[in-house]
């Protein structure tokens, strides 16, 4: 099947208000090339490195999400030219994006990545500690990010009521925190969760950011 089909398929049954990154990590470019043919503009990839090389090579209109684990010394490499950060799980990394971002004049949006799966494997913040960093403040000073909502990855297991629980607990969350912290930032307004596995799932509960790659574009080459 066609990747214009596939997103055209994907497309018709998300609810009005769901936003689609394509996640287009170890694809060729002429393949992300066909799905921006397609109408799609947001991708998302996971390596800086590709990212960068990839962006240098594409139509500029392209709307670029890192969707990897944040490390703080690849920061400065995408700083020109990533519109949002999906994974931050710290204040230092935070604090490196405003600093990077201020250095090309620009403003990053970035998501507080939380951990809510009951695996290791996964990233993010404790729910203790981004509750800790929002309450001491000092992210109230960084004027060259833009705090745009959280971002989350359920357990990879076939038990639906557990995925459920745990998309459940980060839109809690999401909802904690516009109350307390963002009620007076519009830009405060994503819930990123869901992939190619799951996306249903956190649809049902309350996501309105989808990260999806396979089901766009097939399974991918590991091999490279």
């Amino acid at each position: 099947m066609k990747i214009q089909d596939n997103l055209n398929r994907i497309k018709y049954e998300l609810p009005k208000g769901v936003r689609l990154v394509a996640v287009s990590k170890n694809q060729p470019v002429e393949i992300i090339e066909e799905a921006y043919n397609a109408g799609q503009r947001i991708f998302g990839e996971s390596r800086v490195q590709e990212m960068t090389a990839k962006s240098q090579l594409l139509p500029s209109d392209i709307v670029w999400h890192f969707i990897g684990h944040v490390q703080r010394n690849k920061i400065r490499h995408m700083a020109p030219y990533v519109s949002v950060i999906q994974g931050v799980d710290s204040f230092k990394s935070l604090a490196e994006v405003d600093r990077q971002a201020g250095r090309f004049n620009r403003n990053i949006t970035c998501y507080l990545q939380l951990f809510i799966a009951q695996e290791e494997t996964k990233f993010g913040f404790t729910i203790e500690e981004c509750t800790r960093m929002l309450d001491e403040g000092e992210w109230r000073n960084l004027h060259n990010i833009t705090i745009g909502g959280v971002m989350g990855m359920a357990s990879n297991t076939a038990n639906e009521e557990q995925v459920l629980n745990e998309f459940g607990k980060l839109k809690q969350i999401y909802d904690l925190y516009k109350e307390k912290y963002f009620s007076q930032e519009p830009e405060f307004n994503t819930i990123s969760a869901g992939m190619s596995g799951d996306y249903h799932l956190a649809i049902q509960s309350g996501s309105n950011m989808v990260r999806i790659g396979s089901t766009i574009f097939g399974e991918r080459d590991y091999k490279q």
